[in-house]
């Protein structure tokens, strides 16, 4: 695909897409594709989503958000949890037996949605004027 960025032309990438983070990285390239991976289920992305934009919830709000049943949501919750795009807290609610769980989006949830798949959706726009033929001609 296309992009206004240009290419260098004298071999500025390194063989080795890894070689493009820095020493100091806190993930390796295989972590942050795991994570972009994990988002490419329409249910995780689903959960995701649904942290990002409308904060923290416990697995029974989720589950009456979305339209799975509670073993799916456990299933892909913990997919989230193994990469790193979810949490997992847990605290004590005043007049509440035990304690209350819930799950909210990680500094790299929000930024793998927002700068990912949703950059994507909202510049579905800016992508379609581009490959207009209409407007090329």
């Amino acid at each position: 695909m296309a992009t206004n960025q240009p290419r260098p032309s004298n071999g500025e990438f390194p063989a080795d897409p890894a070689d493009l983070l820095p020493e100091d990285s806190v993930l390796s390239l295989d972590e942050y594709l795991d994570m972009h991976a994990a988002i490419g289920h329409r249910t995780r992305y689903e959960i995701l989503y649904r942290l990002v934009h409308a904060g923290p919830m416990s697995p029974t709000e989720l589950v009456s958000r979305l339209d799975v049943d509670d073993s799916t949501l456990h299933y892909h919750l913990n997919t989230l949890l193994d990469v790193g795009l979810v949490e997992k807290r847990q605290r004590t609610e005043r007049g509440q037996d035990g304690l209350y769980t819930y799950y909210r989006a990680t500094v790299f949830g929000e930024v793998v949605l927002s700068q990912g798949v949703d950059e994507l959706i909202r510049g579905e726009q800016r992508f379609e004027a581009m490959y207009d033929s209409d407007a090329n001609d």
